[in-house]
């Protein structure tokens, strides 16, 4: 099904490296979002220095919190860390700026450095008034506005409307439409870790039907190793090990966690109580 495909592109199209921020991105960002925009900057750059860390704070700065991060700096009662709407006044743009080794922001023995994409950001943040957000976990999401795309005769479905904007921001286009062997391993490798075997590459090649993509995923989605597939990916996330690393390397029976995760996905648990065993699972009835 074309929307599983779209599913995988949108995330690793999303998953962008920093540094991978082009200026035709930022230029087409309406409003800057300090959890998707600008948190990730600061988490990775200022938070080691400036962050919720009280012992590892420096000059009682906290960027983390607007309180902290509008009042005067204790150093300097004349200057702010950030002044909403005025980033000619803000002195973590002038640090941020600055070519002085004695000032600039991060320092250099910290190894670290914004690109110029991410300075903008910052830049166009405080800007547009410096607004922070609670985290995103306690942020109701709210349905988007499907983007606007030029080449509407690629769209098929809603979600390629998001793949596609991404794609027309950054001068890209899609690649042509696939051969259908082409499309089976890329929708093997994506679902189960496998190339396909060679009775459904005979099965799917003879079919003809308008239908064969489909049940060819569903062959795919109902194969253990979809599961397995799955659990690999969020066994990463959740930091799964079955020994106890380089200590001792001593054997953990963790077993029973891994194959739980392997079965979940092959049936399916919804998502809520896929995550509510495994957080509080030993506190669950019977």
């Amino acid at each position: 099904m074309r929307i599983i495909i779209s599913l995988i592109l949108i995330v690793l199209i999303s998953g962008c490296q920093k540094g991978e921020r082009d200026q035709k991105l930022l230029d087409s960002t309406d409003q800057v979002s300090y959890n998707f925009h600008v948190r990730p900057i600061l988490s990775d750059n200022c938070y080691a220095c400036h962050g919720p860390d009280e012992n590892k704070r420096e000059a009682g700065l906290r960027l983390d919190m607007a309180e902290s991060a509008y009042a005067a700096l204790k150093e300097n009662p004349d200057a702010h860390a950030i002044v909403p709407g005025k980033p000619g006044s803000s002195e973590v743009v002038r640090r941020l700026e600055s070519t002085d080794a004695t000032e600039m922001m991060p320092p250099p023995e910290s190894n670290l450095k914004l690109t110029e994409e991410e300075k903008g950001i910052i830049r166009k943040w405080i800007r547009q008034g410096a607004e922070y957000q609670p985290h995103w976990a306690f942020v109701p999401p709210v349905k988007s506005e499907l983007p606007s795309v030029s080449n509407t005769a690629w769209v098929e479905n809603e979600i390629d409307h998001f793949i596609l904007n991404r794609l027309e921001r950054r001068g890209l286009q899609p690649n042509g439409k696939a051969d259908k062997m082409h499309l089976l391993k890329r929708l093997s490798i994506d679902l189960t870790g496998l190339l396909p075997s060679l009775d459904l590459m005979q099965e799917y090649r003879e079919d003809d039907s308008p239908e064969a993509t489909d049940k060819i995923i569903d062959r795919l989605l109902d194969s253990p190793s979809f599961g397995e597939r799955m659990a690999v990916l969020w066994m990463d996330v959740s930091r799964y090990s079955d020994s106890y690393g380089y200590q001792d390397d001593n054997i953990r029976t963790q077993w029973p966690y891994r194959d739980w995760v392997i079965h979940a996905f092959n049936k399916n648990l919804p998502y809520d109580q896929f995550i509510t065993w495994q957080l509080a699972g030993d506190l669950l009835p019977d």
